[in-house]
């Protein structure tokens, strides 16, 4: 099957530009923003080539996965625009819950899947997709904001600091057009809650409920330190408050999560 728009999607005015095979989806929507283009438009295929994750870090979809950018011009300031990364994993999370279950209702196996900060998709304890949120001004003082989706349909990569997993693996049998569906549905639902970040407390919650490792142990990598101490919660600009040993509330921006000791930060 093609690709295409759900019909809540299609009702509240997104496009698609669909790929057999592109380089990179953020890259194309950021051209595309550059050139004039000012959305909403999602860019999407199932063989990426050069694509990238946090830290510059390669995002290879190999023939399908899904490889989904969704491009906005807005009038935010980007530190709300950052917030929008939790909308997406609450999109995924929401679309696969569905079609898993749909699935489960035919193999008599479930799935479970957790969103983990600040950008992933967890099946049980593996990554199954990634979020990248890029932004950059446009004329008349308007940001364009990109958010990239990248999810494990056939394949994973091997050698990431998270194992990973795909649908396949996971014996849920889905393609990747069937989930992009999905997600654009979803996608317009948690994007009009979120509302230019003015219902970012209902994202919160929502994310909450579905985080991965609340309340458990948790060791940081930012730069060259870890932070070790347990997962408190988000705050309202979606930074991970960590409760040390000490008994102190620390925000943490950004960094790579692991659960458990420090031990396995270093080991990796």
């Amino acid at each position: 099957m093609p690709f295409s728009l759900g019909p809540r999607a299609i009702s509240t005015g997104y496009r698609l530009a669909a790929f057999d095979q592109i380089g990179s989806t953020n890259a194309e929507a950021l051209e595309r923003a550059r050139a004039g283009e000012r959305g909403p438009i999602w860019f999407v295929t199932t063989e990426q080539t050069a694509g990238r994750g946090r830290r510059q870090r390669p995002w290879i979809a190999p023939r399908g996965n899904l490889a989904s950018s969704i491009l906005e011009v807005m009038d935010v300031a980007p530190s709300v625009a950052a917030t929008l990364g939790f909308a997406a994993g609450l999109s995924l999370e929401a679309a696969l819950r569905r079609l898993s279950m749909e699935a489960a209702l035919r193999s008599g196996q479930g799935t479970s899947f957790f969103l983990k900060w600040p950008n992933d998709v967890l099946a049980g304890q593996h990554k199954l997709a990634g979020i990248l949120l890029e932004a950059e001004s446009v004329p008349a003082g308007q940001l364009a904001v990109v958010v990239g989706i990248g999810t494990n349909v056939v394949a994973a990569p091997v050698g990431t600091p998270t194992l990973a997993t795909s649908l396949a693996a996971l014996g849920i049998k889905l393609s990747a057009e069937e989930l992009f569906l999905a997600l654009s549905d979803a996608w317009a639902e948690f994007r009009g809650i979120w509302d230019h970040g003015r219902g970012f407390a209902d994202i919160r919650k929502a994310w909450l409920d579905r985080a991965a490792g609340l309340g458990e142990a948790v060791a940081i990598k930012s730069g060259q330190s870890i932070i070790e101490g347990v997962f408190d919660t988000i705050d309202e600009q979606g930074c991970m408050i960590v409760r040390t040993s000490a008994g102190n509330r620390m925000p943490v921006t950004a960094g790579d999560v692991y659960f458990g000791s420090a031990a396995s930060v270093r080991a990796n």
